[in-house]
């Protein structure tokens, strides 16, 4: 069982579709996690079909498919409450204006899943944002009533965005993440209490996101396999000196005196054959999607070796018991 191996392409923003499919499938990848803004438009790739399928078009002409799209910045805007780093994922014009840039954002996501249908796939990966990510420490006082308002107010304003995903058939893939309502293992299980349960809301799982928090990523994944719809493969690394703290410190990432940094796949903390130990006892078999951030490696000698990595590790799970031709005729 080979998993396909794709390159979500947030981080490759400013090269066009065509050229970063070229050079994607000259770095090994099998496939792309298109970012919504970045390699297609939501809205016109939801009412324009001859649109999307000029965008298959360009992937099929490199051998590359794609598996799930991405929306991650839209989706950020949904769910934060408005500061001024937020005009830089909306439109312009928008800039300054927090409930305008929150209408557009919800009308977006609303399209994405049509969108989705489109391009011919059914998860959609990406933040759902948070009204109360700046009280996460509890002084000033964080009160009990701050947080249920917060998670309130995400399943007020996700549900009828959910509601569009059912209509299209599409799944959206939360990557549990700091700045997010759900960033951790309690809050994950607490957001899908909110939400009833409702299984349009699952994980794109991603472990460097975990790991540096002091969260195990692979109790994480055996105790919600069941909601993973999609599958990050990044890494980190935690590096505390005594001086550095897990916070950051305010130093840009990649600086060596940052407490964590994010890592190419295979330089970092997290065991990547523990995960995909785990996917194949839970029996994920979609695509394995590479979000290279390594501020301290050049990105396509860093994007190469990483899709040989994955292909490296990931293995199918034994279809018999190693010692069944141990027993008895």
């Amino acid at each position: 069982m080979a998993r396909p191996v794709t390159l979500m392409t947030a981080q490759w923003g400013d090269l066009g579709l065509d050229p970063l499919c070229e050079l994607a499938r000259e770095m090994g990848y099998d496939g792309l996690e298109l970012m919504e803004g970045a390699h297609f438009d939501a809205r016109r790739a939801a009412q324009d079909k001859a649109y999307a399928d000029g965008i298959l078009a360009t992937l099929g002409k490199y051998g590359l498919k794609t598996y799930a799209v991405a929306a991650h910045v839209v989706g950020q805007c949904v769910g934060d409450n408005w500061d001024p780093r937020l005009d830089g994922f909306a439109p312009s014009a928008l800039a300054g204006k927090p409930e305008e840039i929150r209408a557009w954002a919800v009308e977006t996501m609303k399209a994405v899943p049509w969108a989705a249908k489109n391009l011919g796939v059914s998860v959609v990966t990406g933040f759902l944002g948070s009204p109360i990510w700046a009280y996460w420490y509890s002084f000033p006082q964080t009160t009990d009533e701050i947080v249920d308002a917060g998670y309130a107010k995400i399943v007020e304003l996700w549900s009828p965005i959910f509601d569009e995903f059912d209509k299209a058939g599409v799944l959206f893939a939360l990557e549990v993440h700091p700045t997010e309502i759900a960033f951790d293992y309690y809050t994950w299980q607490r957001l899908v209490k909110e939400f009833g349960g409702r299984k349009t809301l699952g994980l794109n799982y991603d472990p460097s996101h975990l790991i540096w928090q002091g969260v195990s990523p692979t109790i994480f994944l055996r105790d919600f396999i069941d909601r993973v719809y999609h599958v990050h493969m990044k890494d980190a690394a935690v590096t505390l000196d005594g001086k550095a703290g897990i916070l950051g410190s305010f130093l840009t990432f990649g600086d060596t005196k940052r407490g964590w940094n994010f890592r190419s796949l295979g330089h970092g903390d997290v065991n990547f054959e523990e995960i995909i130990r785990e996917l194949n006892a839970g029996g994920y078999t979609g695509p394995l999607s590479v979000e290279w951030e390594d501020s301290g490696m050049e990105r396509v000698y860093g994007g190469t070796e990483a899709a040989a990595f994955v292909k490296k590790v990931d293995f199918a799970p034994s279809d018999v018991a190693f010692d069944a031709a141990m027993g008895n005729e």
